[in-house]
């Protein structure tokens, strides 16, 4: 297959897909140039790690079978439009959630013993113990997360080490897995914030979460508690954290943040930086050698079970449960032509095909097609399908 790499990944993802046959090409493109390197190169394949993907970039390609996401979230490619033209779209979750992890705790500590400050004031020639010897520490801390998938809990397994107290929220935290992972359940985000002494957020950025980090949920946080978001910047509502900052003392940590730069250097526009709350940094969570090592990795073989049999794993955008609204189940002989009659039927019978496979008995005599469907059902139909040459028997349920 043909494959454009269209970031910066781990020297082992472009060395083993050429190893297995692929031709690769490995540039940093983004905007116009990845739209025009799309439209010349005409890959099947596309590989990305920040840079986005628009609908406009897809329809430069018509040859574009897979996009990967070499990473965790997928928010800057338009899976809809992908979906809208039968492109797969493959991300490669938990593959960075140490990395996230540990970036986390450095900046719960990093705030906590005002790390940066200490630094900036010795570099400039100031020294200023009396101001930064008042920490208050983090063990017996209460420390809110929001999201428990592999990264949150990395984050309270390594919590639970500076034997901190952790509350959780996430949508599919049941009590049970509560107390597994030896934390305590609350009903809403509002709650965590509320009894949290630090918060940190670990939820995919979906229209659900957008701004989940609101007005309310900052005037439910304790003043002068810490805040940490590693995962991403829409899941914050920048001006109530604005408000926060200025109002009730909260410091903040953030390694991501609403418009970040599509470049890799550059100057920086963001009034959050300059704020004396906030510890910025550089979308750097996943930026270990060894989480870009195993994302690579992850990238590899989704791309390569893609290319040896026409799955993908971790693919974002198949539906869940098809349309279809009745199921037809023909038993025929394994001869030429038998599920082209049928469906030929199907087509005169105006049945829309969501979902099909045949299935190959022993030996390889019979076979039985399962054709799943969104149409108005009809004995006729079954009857003449049922008539056809080398049908062996036909049934159609409603789904």
């Amino acid at each position: 297959m043909n494959i454009l790499i269209a970031d910066k990944l781990a020297d082992v993802g472009a060395t083993s897909l050429e190893a297995a046959g692929h031709t690769v090409v490995q540039q940093s493109l983004s905007g116009d140039e990845l739209l025009e390197a799309l439209r010349s190169d005409k890959p099947q394949v596309l590989v990305v790690r920040s840079t986005k993907v628009s609908s406009a970039m897809m329809d430069a390609n018509p040859n574009l079978e897979l996009i990967v996401r070499a990473g965790a979230g997928y928010d800057t490619i338009d899976v809809e439009a992908a979906s809208a033209r039968g492109i797969f779209v493959a991300n490669c979750p938990g593959k960075n959630a140490v990395a996230v992890a540990e970036l986390t705790i450095a900046l719960l500590l990093s705030m906590d013993r005002r790390i940066a400050d200490n630094v900036q004031d010795a570099r400039v020639g100031h020294w200023n113990k009396a101001t930064y010897a008042q920490a208050q520490g983090v063990k017996g801390q209460t420390l809110g997360i929001i999201g428990v998938g592999s990264i949150g809990q990395a984050v309270i397994t390594r919590a639970q080490a500076l034997e901190m107290r952790v509350v959780a929220w996430s949508r599919s935290l049941t009590p049970a897995q509560a107390t597994t992972l030896g934390v305590e359940r609350k009903e809403t985000p509002v709650e965590v914030a509320r009894e949290a002494d630090i918060v940190t957020l670990h939820v995919a950025s979906t229209p659900e979460t957008k701004h989940l980090a609101n007005q309310a949920f900052f005037e439910a946080m304790k003043p002068g508690a810490l805040f940490i978001n590693t995962t991403r910047g829409a899941v914050v509502d920048e001006e109530a954290l604005q408000w926060a900052l200025n109002e009730k003392g909260i410091r903040a940590a953030l390694d991501v943040f609403e418009d970040e730069p599509s470049y890799k250097e550059g100057s920086l526009d963001k009034t959050l930086a300059q704020h004396p709350n906030v510890y910025l940094t550089h979308h750097i969570g996943a930026s270990t050698q060894e989480a870009q090592d195993a994302t690579a990795e992850e990238a590899v073989r989704v791309i390569t079970t893609y290319a040896e049999t026409g799955h993908v794993p971790n693919c974002v955008n198949m539906a869940e449960r098809s349309p279809a609204s009745h199921l037809l189940t023909v038993r025929h002989l394994d001869r030429v032509g038998v599920l082209a009659a049928v469906l030929d039927e199907v087509r005169k019978a105006d049945w829309n095909v969501q979902e099909m496979e045949n299935l190959i008995f022993e030996g390889a005599k019979a076979a039985c097609a399962r054709i799943r469907f969104d149409g108005e059902p009809s004995d006729d139909v079954v009857d003449t399908i049922a008539r056809l040459d080398y049908v062996l028997a036909v049934s159609l349920i409603a789904l």
